[in-house]
């Protein structure tokens, strides 16, 4: 049966969920082609297998992680055609100048020393090309800004991460309010599983691939940090306040990271994995938790009221004086 025919039949009928008193109505023209917003993949959920070397660090590793979100891209571009490319240049130039004055300005090679303390050009100078560089950083970086803090839209799914000491809690308030604890997986479970180490996590932050997520972020008791390198998503996590970013993943897969602000005995022990899944398998495992529903999925019509009772006869017989 193909996936077209699996929503089809979804649609001819109630969805039945976990809770035994709740059901999911979603109309047929949901389930058009091409739109698999409320469309369940048959079979259930299963975690997906980890892609070696996809977000998570690698042996070696000398520079950012291959980056898996829209906002990643950009800054990774930013940070290998302009901002290292300046760094290389600035530190040469400065390495050519201090070797220059070593060589030139010796005793030996110099013992006469010059007494000139002003130099007008020279000073214009020093001081217009690092403005200049500056502005050539300054463009590019705001529009990164301005990007990574771009307000979500209205039908974005949310999602809640409370950091915990030391565990993680992942809330899921438009998909039926509820929630999974996330904790550190022992080494030989996650060598059992094929996840790298201090990094597995015993329950994931499953997302939908392609959408964009408003990703809410609390500190339950102490300042935490939700960090995900391979995203390029850092967001602390503080008691008493809302944090909110939005998130988008371009491609299926499972990413790894870790509280990244240090929150007591112990914060090296409280893993992030995200795992981003097309709409119809997310649909699927937000269809394993009790009381869950798909997001942005129309209520069911309320019950028509039934027709009132007809008017009881009028009494017979004379009334009692």
């Amino acid at each position: 049966m193909t996936l077209g025919e699996v929503s089809n039949a979804f649609a001819r009928c109630f969805l039945r969920i976990s809770a035994p008193a709740a059901l999911l109505w979603v109309p047929a023209t949901a389930f058009a082609a091409g739109n698999d917003r409320f469309a369940v993949a048959p079979g259930g959920y299963t975690p997906m297998a980890p892609t070696p070397g996809k977000g998570m660090p690698i042996d070696g590793g000398t520079t950012f992680q291959t980056q898996y979100s829209p906002t990643g891209l950009e800054a990774l571009w930013m940070h290998d055609n302009i901002v290292m490319w300046i760094l290389v240049a600035t530190s040469l130039f400065v390495l050519g100048l201090l070797v220059y004055v070593l060589l030139r300005f010796n005793s030996r090679a110099n013992p006469v020393p010059s007494k000139t303390s002003h130099n007008t050009l020279l000073e214009v100078v020093w001081t217009g090309i690092p403005v200049l560089i500056l502005l050539v950083v300054f463009v590019p970086s705001m529009k990164l800004l301005a990007h990574q803090f771009k307000t979500p839209p209205k039908d974005a799914i949310t999602i809640k991460a409370i950091g915990n000491q030391w565990f993680w809690t992942y809330a899921y308030p438009d998909n039926g309010g509820f929630e999974v604890n996330s904790n550190l997986l022992p080494d030989a479970e996650a060598d059992k599983r094929g996840e790298p180490r201090q990094l597995a996590a015993d329950n994931r932050m499953v997302v939908p691939v392609g959408e964009p997520i408003r990703l809410q972020t609390f500190g339950a008791d102490v300042i935490h940090s939700f960090a995900v390198p391979s995203l390029w998503f850092k967001l602390d996590a503080v008691p008493g306040r809302v944090n909110e970013k939005m998130l988008t993943i371009k491609e299926p897969g499972v990413y790894y990271g870790q509280c990244s602000e240090l929150c007591g005995a112990r914060h090296g022990y409280m893993p992030i994995v995200v795992e981003a899944l097309p709409r119809p398998k997310f649909n699927a495992w937000v269809m394993t938790h009790g009381g869950a529903k798909i997001d942005g999925a129309p209520e069911a019509p309320a019950p028509v009221a039934a027709a009132a009772p007809a008017r009881a006869p009028a009494e017979t017989g004379a009334k009692p004086a």
